[in-house]
């Protein structure tokens, strides 16, 4: 079976990270799957399944975390290999409940500056409908020498 690219390209920016740290992220913990990986355009899928609040519901922290990573994936790509970008602020509007399937996210650049970045997230059902509104705002600060 060939590897998604956009999964080579989320491991190239993953390169610079110690192999422990690497193995740990959240992203295969919720079983999130990188889709397109551009500076224009972040996308991903998750599976409601494995992700539940206690009534059934696809948890808004699930939502929360789908919509960081794809918002800190697209800053980092536009940050460039020397800069690193880590989230100062993320607002989620949850509206509407997803009981099964999976969800897809796209996040868009809405503001791309030298220290900071905000980009748009949009999560949608099986359907195609929004089910959460997210924006996510990025610092982008120069990568440490020798990290």
């Amino acid at each position: 079976m060939t590897e998604n690219p956009s999964e080579e390209l989320l491991r190239a920016l993953l390169a610079g990270i110690s192999p422990e740290i690497a193995e740990q992220q959240l992203n295969d913990k919720l079983g999130i799957t990188f889709v397109d990986l551009t500076p224009e355009r972040v996308s991903a899928t998750m599976p409601v399944k494995g992700n539940l609040q206690p009534f059934g519901l696809l948890h808004g922290g699930a939502n929360a975390v789908l919509a960081e990573s794809l918002g800190s994936v697209l800053a980092a790509l536009n940050a460039g290999p020397d800069r690193v970008a880590m989230g100062l602020e993320l607002s989620c509007t949850h509206h509407r409940a997803v009981l099964s399937g999976s969800v897809t996210g796209v996040a868009t650049p809405l503001h791309v500056g030298r220290s900071t970045m905000t980009s748009q997230i949009v999560i949608t059902d099986e359907s195609g409908r929004r089910t959460c509104s997210a924006r996510l705002t990025c610092v982008v600060r120069d990568r440490a020498p020798g990290s």
